[in-house]
């Protein structure tokens, strides 16, 4: 079989930070021309200089002086200004920098996962607005987005983009939909910080300091709070002790005595091994077997679709591995959680039977791949032989301490490489789409989400910086009976959120698709959150949010529910007046689907099953397929339940150890 390889995980780039050439004025990244400073508050301008170097900052006449303190950080305060622009921005000191086409409005960050990340391009909106293009009042900048153990002063990023037809597609499909909106709406520049990465738990977005509250994170936060260092000290530290811990500890036994890396090596003994996704310890004689054990496989390319080189995708390995293709190392790697990402010459390859051996090293534990077969691809899933090599006691081996992190998964890593580094920036506030990794914790994300939230409301130092979030929206195979769901648990912990003062959600329960987690349609998800925003950030009077359950009272074999947020009533978009996605209980807490239709802007729900009901439920389910309650707002009924039964995902909660 011929394999054609194809990036598709996120490749981890670490990030420098200092403070550049001695006596030269360095600012933040996020300091680029065509940015947007918030308006209507004082602007906070920062950067690094030589130690009590003088720095001025000029700013649409205001101008401000400040002097490094001795590690060379320095900071100013100018006077707020109202929205407008074009102006530039001068910073003074030994050197002169200058950034132009600067526009005063409104500054937002946008969070999240995939569904935040996904860009215009990968949706199905052509913009043709062409006098609004050109008007140019919307700017992105895109945050590469990195990993840290500690807060980090700096990021990395794509510069501010102006708005063109240019460069639209690669806007975030959801903050460039939410910023026109609102643009076209208040008239103010927006300026947005898409900061976001897919598949990404909400964990790896909290501090430090807000993962200490939980139990279950303090294992993973062991040797970061133990340590109090960054990657980069430690990639320093690992590199000093290398020198000797390398060949004494590590790098030695039998395979690689005898070469075991090169293709002409006789594997005929070599005994057959399944690693799709199992651990080694699934082998009879590999249990409990700690050090080195050596994995092969064969495979053919297509060197037509190549390119200069191959990007050989290892994913995770339990704990640290070398890895030779045709003899040659192509990549080295410590750490159970980082991921394998090495790039292979196309030169050193075959079109048929290139060798791949991987010495596979654990330290204690499980050892092996360990990353969900879901994301692996042909090449891991392919026939593989092992053999054993150098054992060890693994309680006496001196593993040393190294940067060993996932994006996805690991506490604190984006937060402090992406958040953090923004603590001075001043924004108007923050959106945020997030949620699908937690589904299968939905109920500890009811305390993890608004943690998250006041770590970043601390990071700005603002109590109540607008947080505004996308409740999930459906997804998945519609079921035929009313089912307990793990999308629908975490629906009702991101609407338990709203719980935190200045916080807003837009609700996607009517915009997914069955089988697709990333739908289309961003623009009406961005729309939303600007009416969240333009209610409840703005004030403008708006409907922000569709109809909330208020309350239920029972006559009879039916249930009434009232809602708030009806201004103008409430409809179904049925042509013969039918509500859907309702489901009632009898006190046995078994679910029925029922029948429901509005009077009097109260929706009545009773099912035939049901005498005697006591519990409503609707939109409970992964997907509840096609739904027809709206306000006049046309803003779809947010999904509820009235019961307290216990729920699927209680007692789930974050553990240590392998994972994506």
């Amino acid at each position: 079989m011929r394999y054609t390889f194809r990036c598709c995980l996120w490749i981890p780039v670490l990030l420098l930070t200092g403070t550049g050439a001695a006596g030269q004025i360095r600012m933040p990244h996020i300091f680029q021309d065509n940015m947007v400073l918030q308006r209507d508050k004082p602007v906070t301008v920062w950067g690094w200089a030589a130690p009590r170097e003088k720095v001025t900052v000029t700013l649409a006449g205001n101008v401000q002086r400040s002097e490094a303190d001795a590690q060379g950080k320095w900071k100013v305060s100018l006077s707020p200004l109202p929205a407008g622009g074009p102006y530039a921005l001068h910073i003074k000191g030994s050197n002169h920098l200058q950034f132009t086409n600067v526009l005063i409005g409104d500054v937002w960050v946008c969070g999240g996962q995939s569904n935040m990340q996904w860009k215009i391009r990968q949706t199905d909106h052509r913009e043709t607005d062409t006098s609004w293009v050109k008007a140019n009042q919307v700017r992105l900048f895109t945050v590469h987005t990195e990993m840290d153990y500690q807060p980090r002063d700096d990021l990395k990023g794509t510069g501010w983009q102006e708005l063109s037809f240019e460069n639209i597609d690669e806007f975030s499909a959801v903050s460039f939909h939410f910023g026109k909106k609102l643009q076209k709406e208040t008239g103010v520049p927006i300026g947005l910080i898409s900061n976001n990465l897919g598949a990404t738990s909400v964990e790896t977005w909290m501090s430090n300091e807000a993962l200490q509250e939980f139990p279950v994170f303090q294992k993973e936060m062991a040797p970061v709070l133990s340590t109090q260092k960054g990657f980069e000290e430690l990639k320093a530290d690992f590199e000093t002790l290398r020198k000797t811990w390398y060949n004494e500890h590590y790098y030695k036994g039998i395979g690689i005595e005898e070469k075991w890396y090169l293709p002409e090596t006789d594997f005929s003994a070599w005994k057959p091994i399944d690693l799709l996704g199992n651990t080694w310890e699934s082998e009879p004689d590999l249990k409990d077997f700690d050090g080195a054990v050596w994995v092969k496989t064969t495979f053919d390319v297509d060197k037509s679709t190549l390119g200069d080189s191959l990007l050989l995708q290892l994913l995770q390995v339990d704990d640290y591995d070398i890895t030779w293709i045709n003899g040659v190392k192509v990549g080295e790697t410590f750490g159970n959680h980082n991921h394998r990402n090495y790039q292979v010459p196309a030169s050193l390859l075959k079109p048929q039977g290139n060798v791949l051996v991987v010495r596979i090293f654990d330290t204690g534990g499980i050892g092996g791949f360990t990353t969900s077969p879901f994301w692996m691809g042909p090449l891991l899933k392919g026939k593989w032989v092992y053999r054993k090599g150098l054992k060890i006691n693994a309680a006496g081996f001196p593993a040393p301490v190294v940067p060993n992190a996932t994006p996805f998964s690991s506490p604190g890593v984006l937060f402090n490489a992406n958040i953090a580094p923004l603590r001075n920036m001043v924004i108007k506030g923050v959106i945020w789409y997030q949620g699908e990794s937690n589904a299968d914790r939905a109920r500890e994300y009811q305390s993890l989400f608004p943690a998250m939230i006041r770590s970043w409301r601390r990071n700005w130092g603002d109590e109540h910086l607008p947080f505004l979030f996308v409740q999930l929206a459906n997804y998945m195979k519609e079921q035929p009976l009313p089912s307990e769901s793990t999308w629908a648990e975490l629906r009702e912990a991101q609407a338990m959120a709203l719980k935190l003062p200045a916080t807003a959600m837009a609700s996607a329960i009517d915009l997914g698709e069955e089988g697709d987690i990333h739908p289309k349609n961003k623009k009406d998800v961005g729309n939303r959150l600007a009416l969240a925003a333009l209610e409840s950030v703005y004030h403008t009077g708006v409907e922000g949010t569709g109809p909330v359950y208020r309350s239920m009272s029972i006559q009879d074999d039916k249930i009434i529910i009232t809602f708030r947020y009806t201004s103008g009533g409430i409809y179904t978009t049925d042509k013969y007046g039918y509500v859907r996605g309702f489901q009632i209980a009898g006190s046995d807490g078994k679910y029925y689907w029922a029948q429901a239709k509005i009077s009097n802007d109260q929706v009545i729900v009773y099912a035939d099953q049901v005498k005697e009901p006591v519990f409503v439920r609707y939109a409970w389910s992964d997907n509840p397929g096609e739904l027809n309650l709206y306000n006049k707002a046309g803003l779809p009924a947010l999904p509820f339940r009235t019961d307290h039964l216990k729920g699927i995902t209680d007692g789930k909660e974050f553990q240590s150890g392998p994972r994506f």
